[in-house]
């Protein structure tokens, strides 16, 4: 049945523009029109054609983009330095990392809404100029997350000489440099992290080991105390408002 879905749904993609060239009063997929303003725009189906496009590459948007790339590897060092290999399993952590993101970009997408959104559905805004205001507030929280020495790493790479400011560096540049200084982050504070759980299985290993008991796992006896470790000081509170806390660039 999925194999005759497959084909009937082709069928139709082929057969539709073949309609839509038989019959002369059908609109044209694409056009291009010219405003007042002397400013080109496409065809409202072409633009559907590109933003339906743009939806498939939402996912890399969301992990490069966002601040989700440092939650999640925050979230996969702690397992890791907890001695919990499935537990909180993949989805817990990805959809607590995801949340967590829409929580800390809430003001970003706020004004992407008011500023390109809005206008654009009001029809104030072409669709060129809607995306043009939508970048702004996303590379001003990318910029305010990224360390300059990153930035000017990618800039020097591209061996772009019209960039007079960090502002004025594209997606091209800004997205790599971003996700540089990221992954940079995460790993300083998971380091930060796994430092008093590193402490407690060697205190442990030493004990064992002087008790004579080299057969039995260190990562047995440790487990529970660094659990009980992590409950007590309230670890996924400190954790998460850590993480919160650390983009500090977000304002509204």
């Amino acid at each position: 049945m999925a194999a005759l879905r497959i084909v009937l749904t082709l069928a139709l993609m082929l057969a539709a523009p073949l309609a839509l060239a038989a019959d002369p009063l059908s609109i044209p997929a694409i056009t291009l029109g010219t405003n007042a303003d002397g400013a080109q725009e496409y065809s409202v189906s072409l633009q559907i054609l590109l933003i339906m496009t743009a939806l498939s590459f939402i996912p890399a948007a969301v992990i490069l983009m966002t601040s989700f790339t440092r939650i999640i590897i925050v979230f996969s060092i702690l397992r890791q330095a907890l001695g919990l290999q499935q537990t909180p399993s993949n989805q817990i952590l990805t959809g607590m990392a995801l949340f967590l993101t829409m929580f800390i970009m809430a003001p970003v997408f706020d004004r992407v809404n008011k500023d390109a959104l809005q206008p654009y559905l009001a029809e104030t805004l072409t669709a060129q100029q809607a995306v043009e205001k939508a970048q702004v507030p996303i590379k001003d929280f990318m910029l305010a997350q990224t360390r300059t020495s990153d930035l000017e790493l990618f800039m020097r790479l591209s061996k772009r000489t019209d960039i007079a400011s960090p502002d004025q560096a594209p997606l091209t540049i800004l997205v790599p440099a971003f996700v540089t200084s990221e992954l940079k982050t995460a790993f300083q504070i998971g380091f930060m992290i796994f430092i008093p759980f590193l402490i407690i299985d060697l205190v442990v290993a030493s004990v064992l080991m002087a008790m004579g008991m080299m057969m039995l796992s260190p990562l047995i006896i440790s487990l529970p105390f660094k659990i009980m470790l992590f409950v007590l000081v309230d670890g996924w509170a400190l954790i998460i408002g850590t993480l919160a806390s650390s983009f500090g660039g977000v304002s509204p």
